[in-house]
């Protein structure tokens, strides 16, 4: 029982993460004043259900927190309010205590949030205030919310099908008490209940813990058919269920007996609900069964599983991949040996097994693929409170984010883009007064978005602000020694040297840094995920830094080369072209250095047979191949190579966790014939070879 318990527990631990990130998105709609009615409703279901989940384990604090935040949004939900800034910086506030409260809970700590007391009040208050607080309360309305004068909300009739699955009374779901909550909503009187029992089986075969019956309801209200689905929340996934507008009023009993409907009981419903048994009539089976077929085109079914278990699966199917191309290896050689007489159904079954093994992979790598929106949600809020402690006017266009990478790369994802965010508004977005000057609207514009392309996934930080003074960044950095007196870079280059250790421009220390402050950081953290960052900068006009990521850290797309009798892979994220020069576009430098002019700019080459001597390679860059790579920094790299073999999706081993780190070298697979290759670090190996 314990350990059942226990599994319960961490269940609902992981649905509270998940209602409390959607209760995060909706409260960020209503901070940009672009929301809807739907998101009060879908804060107040978050909150409900964390409320309900905590009062199962007894977690007190929890509950006491949750009902009255709930008791705030339930108010929300049923008065016409305008939500201003005051009361959505309470939400906001009341969420994060929430959060830590839920965080308490799972850990068993006992501390109390600090704002927790603050927090509590404010809620007490607001809700006093809209349930007869005394004569003073109007004043505190007027200051907190507005309401929206509208016309009397206009009553429509609805007609509900309700078919519960067979075991949806097993998990403590009560169609009564769904009822009774219809019963609230509707006009006094006016809803009916039919039963349909055609599906009771005999006394012998009943079981009293199925659900054997459907109902036929109809009502009339002033609430929106939104309000009617709150009713079935928590059975939406366990039964049929259609909501349908009627076109005429609802028929009193008289009315509808007339009409031959004396199968069906038809009881009112205005202070309790209750049914007798009948038989459906034709329609009503009908009506029923189309029910059924929306709610199965519409039901979208999940199943939560432990990170840990779709892990061991990529890493089976991995090394399923690997031996079916070491299979398909042999095969390839026995099919040439004997000319292609024989084998020939065999090289047939394995394509297929291919094609079949790939489809197989991506399946499997999509299991761990999430929306990038589960680290975009958090950046509106963000810039809303920093732009109101900065006193900036700044506005975030989001746009991408359903675009899909892998889990590890989101966890890790979260703090580089909040640096970055955080150093746009307070170094790139000017103030209102100097935007104005400058002939830019008051309001400044940060962009963030995210698409796939080419394999990958670029995550684009863009603001309409002050850009990068590369002057003023050259003039620190000379005076920090970063830079010799006399050093000569380009524009690009200076740009780069924000990303340096330390490296700032910030006149003074605040706890909102400069743009260089933190961005060594984010640096790090990209190339960790085995990406790179680029930046275009405009002085006057704003900044742009692009975040190339793979798809996944599982897997890599890469290009195989041989040097000499070794096999390496080219990370493909990294290639830009491959070219065979000419002797008249091969130079060599004072000092030994040779370079490659291609298109009238000039390109460093990299000989891997001497950074990792491997005897018996090409040396002459003109009979073998040079691969032109882009560097974290922007800059192009020629690394000669012997030959291509092939573009190959290879599965990723890590060096430190099952030999050593080698400079130059990033991660190491197994091919099809069984050897393993070593995968570039184009960034190291730039390092260490160009100075």
């Amino acid at each position: 029982m314990q350990q059942n318990l226990e599994h319960f527990r961490t269940i609902f631990f992981e649905e509270c993460s998940d209602l409390l990130a959607t209760a995060e998105n909706h409260l960020s709609r209503l901070s940009d004043e672009v929301h809807g009615e739907e998101d009060i409703h879908a804060i107040f279901r978050a909150v409900h259900s964390v409320k309900g989940g905590a009062g199962t384990f007894g977690f007190d604090a929890l509950v006491g927190f949750a009902h009255i935040f709930e008791t705030a949004l339930d108010i929300l939900r049923g008065e016409n309010i305008e939500i201003t800034p005051a009361v959505t910086d309470l939400l906001l506030r009341a969420n994060d205590i929430l959060v830590v409260l839920v965080q308490n809970a799972e850990s068993g700590s006992s501390v109390v949030p600090s704002q927790l007391e603050n927090v509590h009040h404010g809620l007490e208050s607001f809700i006093q205030d809209f349930k007869g607080g005394g004569g003073h309360s109007a004043e505190k309305n007027q200051e907190s919310v507005q309401f929206i004068e509208q016309d009397t909300p206009s009553q429509k009739a609805y007609q509900i099908h309700f078919a519960p699955n067979l075991d949806m009374m097993r998990f403590g779901n009560e169609p009564y008490l769904i009822f009774r909550e219809l019963s609230r909503l509707s006009t006094e009187g006016s809803l009916k209940v039919a039963v349909d029992v055609s599906k009771l089986p005999s006394l012998t075969e009943f079981n009293p813990e199925n659900c054997y019956l459907a109902w036929l309801l109809e009502l009339e209200t002033e609430a929106p058919v939104s309000r009617l689905d709150e009713c079935f929340e928590f059975v939406v996934d366990e039964c049929s269920l259609a909501i349908n507008e009627s076109n005429s009023a609802i028929k009193t009993d008289t009315e509808s007996k007339s009409e031959n409907l004396n199968s069906i009981s038809v009881l009112s419903c205005a202070n309790q609900v209750s049914a007798s048994s009948g038989k459906t009539t034709s329609d009503s089976s009908r009506s029923s069964s189309q029910a059924q077929a929306q709610i199965s085109e519409q039901t979208v079914h999940s199943i939560r599983v432990e990170l840990d278990r779709i892990d061991r699966l990529v890493n089976t199917v991995g090394e399923m991949v690997i031996k079916q191309a070491m299979v398909l290896d042999c095969a390839q050689v026995l099919h040439e040996e004997t000319h292609g007489s024989s084998f020939a159904s065999l090289m047939k079954g394995l394509d297929e097994l291919t094609s079949y093994t790939r489809e197989l992979q991506e399946s499997v790598m999509a299991i761990r693929a999430q929306p990038v929106k589960a680290v975009f949600s958090r950046m509106p809020r963000l810039v809303r409170e920093l732009a109101a402690q900065l006193n900036k006017e700044v506005r975030l266009e989001m746009e991408g984010e359903n675009t899909e990478i892998d889990k590890t790369v989101i966890e890790r994802l979260g703090e580089p883009l909040t640096h970055m965010i955080r150093n746009a508004l307070d170094h790139g977005i000017e103030s209102a007064e100097d935007r104005v000057k400058a002939g830019k609207p008051a309001y400044g514009t940060i962009q963030l978005s995210a698409e796939h392309k080419s394999g990958r996934i670029v995550i684009k930080i863009q603001d309409d602000g002050r850009g990068i003074n590369r002057e003023g960044v050259l003039k620190k950095a000379r005076d920090q020694g970063i830079l010799a007196p006399d050093a000569i870079l380009s524009g690009e280059e200076i740009d780069q040297l924000i990303f340096h250790p330390g490296f700032s421009t910030a006149a003074q220390v605040t706890n909102i840094s400069g743009r260089g402050v933190g961005m060594d950081v984010v640096k790090k953290s990209i190339q960790a995920l085995g990406g790179r960052i680029t930046i275009q900068s405009v002085e006057g006009q704003g900044c742009i830094f692009n975040l190339m990521l793979p798809l996944t850290l599982a897997v890599l797309d890469g290009m195989l080369v041989t040097v000499g009798k070794e096999c390496y892979v080219i990370p493909l994220i990294h290639i830009l072209e491959t070219i065979r020069p000419q002797r008249l576009n091969v130079h060599k430098l004072v000092g030994g250095m040779e370079i490659l002019d291609v298109r009238n700019k000039n390109i460093p080459l990299v000989y891997l047979h001497q950074f990792f001597e491997v005897p018996d390679a090409i040396s002459d860059p003109t009979e073998g191949i040079i691969v032109i790579v882009e560097t974290e920094g922007g800059e192009e790299v020629g690394i000669v190579v012997d030959e291509l073999i092939a573009q190959q999706q290879v599965v990723l081993k890590s060096l430190e966790a099952n030999y050593d780190p080698i400079p130059g070298i990033s991660a190491a697979t197994i091919l099809g014939n069984g050897r393993v290759s070593l995968i570039l670090d184009v960034n190291a190996l730039k390092k260490r070879t160009i100075h």
